[in-house]
């Protein structure tokens, strides 16, 4: 029997996150959020905790599973610490899989995954612990994804691409097949990697350079 959950944040991914599990029928009985709900968020008139304190105070880890609402941007880790804060405390992370994403079979998904709508899966992919799969991005077969990594919106992975932990893979950037990405490197929107690239390097298009203006 599933376990009622608790929502840490509320911000837009947290809308998102919740929004999903809400039409799933999932039960959410509290947000940690130290700001106010926003009138439109999915999370209005659940029950916001202000600290992370109140929750270790009042939710078990035997009763209560959390979700990660707290989304992920380049060189911030405060999704990873939040992670591994609460599961040194025993709290499982509950992964989120929105009904419109695609996942086949021999997929291996760890604690706290989250798939977000239109994205695919292919067969024989593994995706780590907390890791966000973003809207429309494509992760083919065979691919080995590492732990708090972040593949943002319609980016796309060819088959056996290898991330180490915490990469940040930007909105629609193209990875070819057989690339391996070592840890904290971030690939910048709109980027196509046809080479390996070593842990911590930041990788940016060319920069926008306005050609013509009208007059």
């Amino acid at each position: 029997m599933s376990k009622p959950l608790i929502v840490i944040g509320s911000g837009g991914h947290a809308s998102v996150i919740a929004d999903i599990l809400l039409n799933q029928g999932r039960t959410i009985v509290a947000t940690v959020s130290p700001d106010e709900i926003k009138d439109n968020s999915p999370l209005k008139g659940i029950k916001r905790l202000m600290t992370d304190a109140s929750l270790l105070d009042t939710y078990s880890p035997e009763e209560f599973d959390l979700v990660n609402g707290l989304g992920a941007l380049p060189g911030n880790t405060l999704r990873t610490n939040l992670f591994d804060y609460f599961s040194n405390y025993g709290y499982k992370f509950q992964s989120v899989i929105a009904p419109s994403a695609i996942i086949a079979g021999g997929v291996k998904l760890e604690g706290g995954v989250q798939v977000m709508h239109g994205a695919i899966i292919q067969t024989n992919a593994s995706i780590a612990k907390n890791c966000i799969v973003n809207s429309g991005s494509i992760v083919e077969h065979d691919c080995v994804i590492g732990a708090h990594n972040h593949i943002a919106p319609n980016a796309t992975l060819s088959g056996g691409v290898i991330t180490g932990d915490q990469v940040h893979i930007g909105t629609g950037a193209s990875i070819i097949q057989s690339i391996k990405i070592g840890e904290r490197a971030v690939i910048g929107a709109g980027c196509t990697i046809i080479r390996d690239v070593k842990a911590g390097q930041v990788i940016v298009p060319a920069r926008n350079r306005v050609i013509r203006e009208e007059s």
